[in-house]
């Protein structure tokens, strides 16, 4: 059997969705097709991308608070593919100087998030008898740079989660995709510099970086192929970047 919204079309829940890579994936989620539910903290901008979306459902959620994935999962009452795309990083201080309260905010986003999120829906994936779920994480999970820890630790170990969700779920209809980017010009970077434009600007400067629409058509593509078809893991990177720390950059 199949897990169908009222209209007749599946059910996709997209955590982070109120702007960049989980933005872009519900539009292309929704072109695909299915039928798409947004959650995310700031609910404002939330709301704007999900009045953008036809049929598009907007509800809060903060995945690092346990109360608020209960109350997200419980209105939801089917859902074939989960997009697991809430998180990012914290600051760029070396280990040194680490602030704690980051490191632990990067784990509750990315690590603790992806597993309320997971656990909380993988009944009614299973239940849809196609499920699917798709974790972003990012070619950070494996290439290290200095000042990188905490979001490196927090992204190994979202990519360890995911690995073993797809052994523990061979036999059942539930696939499990990672899709790992490479630079991406979203808010990341401003997020990560605590709102400093600068500082995010140069980051992208003399680099064709990917769009988030980039990555949101991966997912689109994961989520279209046949059932027996699994996409274990995509890494995507700008032509630009052959590795995390290994850039080409154009002159100004």
């Amino acid at each position: 059997m199949s897990s169908f919204a009222p209209d007749g079309r599946s059910t996709a829940v997209v955590t982070g969705a109120s702007s960049g890579i989980g933005a872009a994936t519900a539009r292309r989620l929704a072109e695909a097709g299915f039928s798409v539910v947004l959650g995310a903290r700031r609910s404002d901008r939330l709301a704007a991308v999900a009045a953008s979306i036809p049929g598009a459902r907007a509800l809060p959620l903060d995945v690092a608070d346990p109360e608020s994935v209960e109350a997200f999962c419980a209105a939801v009452p089917a859902c074939s593919v989960l997009v697991n795309n809430a998180g990012g990083a914290l600051g760029l201080e070396e280990i040194a100087l680490a602030d704690e309260a980051k490191w632990r905010q990067m784990w509750e986003t990315n690590v603790m998030g992806t597993l309320r999120m997971t656990k909380a829906l993988l009944p009614k994936l299973v239940a849809s008898g196609d499920g699917l779920v798709v974790t972003i994480g990012s070619v950070a999970a494996f290439e290290r740079y200095a000042g990188g820890a905490g979001y490196h630790a927090a992204k190994a170990a979202e990519r360890a989660l995911t690995e073993v969700l797809r052994i523990e779920l061979l036999g059942q209809p539930v696939r499990v995709t990672e899709i790992d980017p490479g630079m991406v010009e979203t808010e990341f970077s401003l997020v990560r510099f605590g709102g400093d434009a600068d500082a995010a600007a140069a980051v992208y400067a003399g680099v064709v970086p990917l769009t988030a629409d980039d990555i949101a058509q991966c997912v689109a593509f994961v989520a279209t192929r046949p059932s027996h078809v699994d996409i274990d893991e995509l890494v995507v990177r700008p032509r630009d970047q052959a590795r995390v720390h290994l850039v080409h950059r154009r002159p100004d």
